[in-house]
């Protein structure tokens, strides 16, 4: 039976070392050398040995054997699907908040006065500032939270929970990418641009030409005095269904819509960005653009954080059982994973903070609508 148990470690091990697990094999090796003593009837502190009666037994067959190689040393956890991200951290700027309290930030969008001519022995009028434009806004608080049974995690052979704790990260990644592409993707958001007319929206499907004129028309925005400030188009953000077509657009020294020799001068002033979460129906699938508001300071979208809390969290409940006494020679610890004294559930949470700009009247979550720009993609 020991040269059964010495094989059957050889194979998982083995096989942690072809599935890229080798932090496990010292694991491992733990569990079969403690079956194994407790096979040659070693007596050792904390292992359990309460007489001759309590020693484990060969009553294996040699179906228990085939079963036994083939339901726990064979045993590994297929990886889940791989799921697309939203890589929008170049759109947004982020911003610390100190506290839950709604926060103001004043934005100027213009510069003074221009110069008056004046004449001889004249006097200069005096000149006017525009008053900053406030912005508000506020972080709350995203959570889930997840049990599990004390005995699931004992039992588990396959390494199953220890992936939980990056599927709970993955979990509030994709809730942000959700909530950061609803931000522009809203219909105040969108009524806005396609309110303010050609300059900031049209509804075409996209082309190089189309998004050539995109890019005239942020050359072409003016602050709050009408004055021309510098503002490029960036990052382009796509449906997944436009991903083949921004391609080409991109590869294509020639404009790839027309019939000739013109020169595709937009292949390169751009970066793509996949949206796995925008909405729509292939042939009308929409596209934005933004600028570089590290670059131009026209920042069209803001993600606010809490500075305590930057980032998500993965929080376990403090299990309220305690060592009181212990009937084994020698005593033991209970497991710091034990669970609640009631059902040995085993509590953790995801707690995430951010929140945004909103106005659900005018603006939407537009921080600065100058920064923006979209398509319902509608017209061929």
């Amino acid at each position: 039976m020991r040269h059964i148990v010495g094989t059957m470690m050889d194979l998982a091990t083995l096989r942690l070392e072809e599935s890229g697990q080798p932090q496990r094999i010292s694991e491992v090796r733990d569990m079969f050398g403690a079956f194994d003593l407790a096979l040659n009837g070693v007596r050792t502190v904390g292992r359990g040995y309460e007489g001759p009666e309590s020693l484990i037994t060969e009553v294996m067959t040699t179906a228990d054997f085939t079963y036994a190689l083939g339901e726990f040393v064979q045993r590994q956890i297929i990886p889940g699907y791989q799921q697309k991200r939203f890589e929008f951290e170049p759109l947004i700027k982020e911003d610390r908040l100190p506290n839950y309290m709604v926060a103001t930030r004043y934005q100027r969008r213009s510069e003074l006065d221009d110069l008056e001519y004046v004449g001889e022995k004249g006097e200069a009028r005096p000149g006017s500032v525009n008053d900053a434009t406030p912005r508000e806004y506020q972080v709350y608080d995203w959570q889930k939270q997840f049990d599990f049974d004390f005995h699931a995690l004992v039992n588990d052979d396959l390494g199953y929970f220890q992936d939980q704790g990056r599927m709970m990260g993955r979990s509030a990644r994709r809730t942000l990418e959700k909530f950061v592409s609803r931000m522009y993707t809203n219909a105040t958001s969108i009524a806005r641009l396609t309110g303010l007319g050609a300059l900031y929206s049209q509804t075409g499907r996209l082309t190089s030409t189309r998004i050539s004129e995109a890019r005239m028309a942020f050359a072409q925005r003016t602050d709050a005095r009408g004055e021309p400030i510098m503002v490029s188009l960036r990052y382009l953000v796509h449906h997944t269904g436009l991903i083949d077509q921004v391609r080409v657009i991109r590869a294509s020294q020639l404009i790839p819509e027309l019939a000739t020799n013109a020169a595709n001068v937009i292949s390169g002033d751009f970066t793509p960005i996949e949206d796995p979460y925008m909405a729509g129906t292939a042939p009308n699938l929409p596209w934005y653009c933004f600028s570089n508001w590290q670059e131009d300071n026209v920042v069209p979208l803001v993600l606010a954080r809490l500075q305590m809390l930057p980032a998500p969290q993965l929080i376990r409940k403090r299990s309220d059982m305690e060592t009181f006494t212990s009937f084994q020679a020698g005593g033991s610890p209970l497991s710091p994973m034990l669970g609640d004294f009631a059902t040995g559930n085993v509590v953790v949470k995801v707690w995430d903070v951010w929140g945004t700009y909103m106005d659900t009247v005018t603006e939407g979550n537009l921080f600065d609508f100058r920064g923006a720009y979209y398509s319902a993609g509608t017209a061929p």
